[in-house]
């Protein structure tokens, strides 16, 4: 879950930061960090950036207009460094960033905006706690239940279930190990402890009997009706 500007605030590097406006949105979601000194930067925006600058865009610049392309934009926040040439913040940004209910923030001593984006980054690519593996149980579970799984399979592995067993088992290994690998050869012939070219001549076989199978679509029937076959 992407952190909120309030929670990046309070990340160790974010030290000293002062909210100067848009105290009621601090709950918006921060996407990404970037360094800006230009002052379109709105154009560059995608949604939910937070902004660093050491207020460069503001000199001899209209603050507000700035601030309103950087709200209307999708940004979620700017935060400026005021120790190089802007010390002061604009009374023309504060207001419009206060009528825009913009999210303005402040730091009084230098900071090193690396270490500021290297933290949000850190904080915002975090994996989610508790994330379950990719399943595809629920589906299996639903054929299973409405009595269609035994269609399901042989719609999709027909042609290789009517093989004798011996054949029958190895193509469907093979299958099995290509699907699990996006179909790399090498890969697949390390997980099943063969040559390259005997996996290359197993595929041409799976390709005779199963038609195409570089479609996105068909693959994930394919895994489908294979996990209906580990659950019998």
């Amino acid at each position: 879950m992407l952190p909120t500007l309030a929670e990046v605030l309070i990340l160790p590097a974010f030290a000293g930061a002062e909210v100067r406006s848009g105290h009621a949105r601090l709950g918006g979601p921060i996407t990404w960090v970037h360094v800006s000194e230009i002052s379109d930067a709105a154009r560059f925006l995608s949604g939910g950036e937070l902004l660093l600058s050491t207020g460069t865009p503001l000199i001899g610049n209209d603050g507000a207009a700035y601030i309103h392309s950087l709200a209307y934009g999708g940004a979620h926040g700017l935060a400026l460094e005021l120790v190089r040439e802007v010390r002061e913040l604009p009374p023309a940004a504060l207001d419009a960033a206060q009528q825009s209910d913009f999210p303005l923030i402040v730091f009084r001593q230098e900071v090193n905006f690396a270490e500021l984006t290297r933290a949000a980054h850190a904080r915002i690519l975090r994996p989610p706690a508790a994330v379950s593996p990719p399943s595809l149980s629920p589906l299996t579970d639903a054929l299973n239940e409405t009595g269609r799984a035994a269609n399901f399979v042989a719609s999709h592995l027909a042609a290789v279930l009517a093989l004798p067993p011996h054949p029958r088992l190895t193509l469907l290994d093979t299958l099995t190990a290509l699907l699990a690998c996006n179909f790399n050869v090498a890969e697949s012939a390390r997980t099943l402890g063969v040559r390259r070219q005997t996996v290359y001549y197993r595929l041409e076989q799976l390709r005779a009997m199963l038609g195409d199978l570089d479609d996105p679509k068909r693959q994930l029937g394919l895994l489908l009706a294979l996990e209906l076959r580990g659950t019998e």
